[in-house]
């Protein structure tokens, strides 16, 4: 027998630390190659650690929570001697082929065939008996790991099969209704309070003594925390998104143009989708058309879908002359933008199933890296907050984000009569040194034609 260490990898997205969310194994468990042992959040996604031993977990060297920097070993494990390949080399094993909507893949370690996402205490996902259902075993295991019943789920595959789009949908329409409990507030509102030089300090400015004494005993430089205040650590999704959007702010001019217009047409298209038998396991919202819209859009109008480059002789723009739609998502992990990948070549039918797919992942903390790269122009839909309208700030790498807002019944002026209609506003932030203020407000009024109009995407 031999202990080996594993260090954390890199996982192919240049980065140097990682955040140990949670430990899927615990010293003494058994490991087989490929086993996931553990969650990390890099500053881009949630990715699942595949085992690259098959043997017994020894100890587990970085506790959850833990920053950790790539090279540093995070956990010991007590193998066969027989099946090691050397000091420092990984013993490996062919492994199955990954099943759908397996985790990760990373690159470095480990088989070649990839990382699965078999769990060692199924406890942590209940998921229902599915005795019964019809369904293969690639739609059984992302069942399980969205957290989906297969029982509940309608099926729409030939003779009654559960089909992936089915699991999709049903576990997209029921995260709609989790997290509905709005927390209270605490009695005392918030206070800053001075850093305490001694206890009797504290206890002058009202700090309770057992609050008193602690901060009494911190260094100098720890931030003073009792129960009116709470300290969240910038780190992760959330410090990565906080550098990105400074440097966008405060690199790219910003200028932000808008229109109000009248999408009742839109919400009846949506409203005919819905009833479709084609659309029926496609969830369907004014989203899709809007996202429609600013394909659309983005051709008739190229800039706004460029990208200031700069080079060692000065700056150059890029023009793409395809569309890699951004959809900023608003997560647990905080805001992501995956986004779906030429966009362009898509049917309303294909663009509306991406979209599903997309907000699901995100949702679910499942969005991998290569779906956050590579955006050319971002939709954000601020509507579902409840607003109305806003200046969204500008996705590094691009030109241009389109803001939608909240789509509500208001009166508005139909042939001389003040019908109530319904309406909504589209706001576009853009990089003034690639479009120029007529572009914008082409590309603007483009997107609004379509949202009043959406017989303009029949070609």
């Amino acid at each position: 027998m031999s202990t080996q260490n594993f260090n954390l990898p890199d996982v192919g997205e240049g980065l140097t630390e990682a955040e140990i969310v949670t430990w899927k194994v615990a010293p003494g468990d058994t490991v087989a190659i490929n086993d996931v042992i553990c969650e990390i959040e890099t500053a881009k996604s949630l990715v699942e650690l595949p085992s690259p031993h098959a043997g017994v977990v020894g100890e587990l060297l970085a506790a959850e929570g833990a920053t950790v920097e790539v090279g540093s070993p995070i956990i010991t494990f007590v193998t066969d001697a027989r099946d090691d390949a050397g000091p420092g080399v990984i013993a490996t094993a062919e492994a199955p082929a990954p099943e759908e909507g397996g985790g990760s893949v990373l690159v470095g370690y480990g088989s070649g065939g990839g990382a699965t996402s078999r769990r060692k205490r199924p406890a942590e996902r209940p998921v229902r008996s599915s005795v019964g259902v019809i369904a293969k075993p690639p739609i059984r295991k992302l069942a399980r790991d969205l957290g989906v019943d297969l029982t509940a789920v309608t099926p729409t595959g030939a003779d009654g099969e559960v089909t992936r789009d089915d699991v999709m949908t049903h576990a997209s329409q029921a995260s709609v209704f989790r997290n509905i409990e709005t927390p209270e507030w605490g009695s005392v509102r918030e206070e800053t309070v001075p850093a305490p030089q001694s206890a009797q300090a504290g206890l002058a400015r009202g700090l309770s003594p057992a609050a008193a004494s602690a901060a009494a005993s911190a260094p100098a430089s720890a931030p003073v925390s009792d129960d009116r205040t709470e300290s969240i650590p910038v780190k992760g999704v959330r410090k990565a998104t906080s550098s990105a959007m400074v440097q966008s702010a405060y690199s790219a001019p910003h200028v932000t143009v808008w229109k109000e217009i009248d999408a009742s047409r839109t919400m009846e298209l949506v409203k005919r989708l819905k009833a479709s038998p084609d659309y029926a396991d496609i969830r369907v919202s004014p989203l899709l058309i809007m996202a429609r819209a600013v394909i659309w859009a983005a051709r008739r109008t190229p800039m706004v879908n460029a990208a200031w480059i700069e080079t060692e002789g000065g700056a150059e723009i890029s023009v793409r002359h395809y569309v890699n739609l951004g959809i900023a998502a608003a997560t647990p992990r905080g805001l992501l933008v995956p986004n779906i990948k030429d966009a362009q070549d898509l049917t309303m039918k294909e663009l509306a199933r991406a979209l599903n797919r997309l907000t699901l992942t995100a949702r679910e903390g499942k969005t991998s890296p290569a779906d956050q790269q590579g955006g050319t122009i971002t939709i954000t839909n601020i509507g579902v907050f409840g607003m109305d309208a806003g200046t969204p700030i500008i996705n590094p790498g691009e030109a241009g984000i389109v803001a939608m807002g909240t789509i509500s019944q208001k009166p508005w002026v139909v042939d001389g009569e003040v019908r109530p209609r319904w309406v909504t506003t589209v706001a576009g932030s853009f990089d003034h040194r690639v479009i120029d203020g007529d572009g914008m407000s082409r590309f603007i009024a483009d997107v609004a034609s379509v949202l009043e109009e959406p017989a303009l995407l029949v070609e």
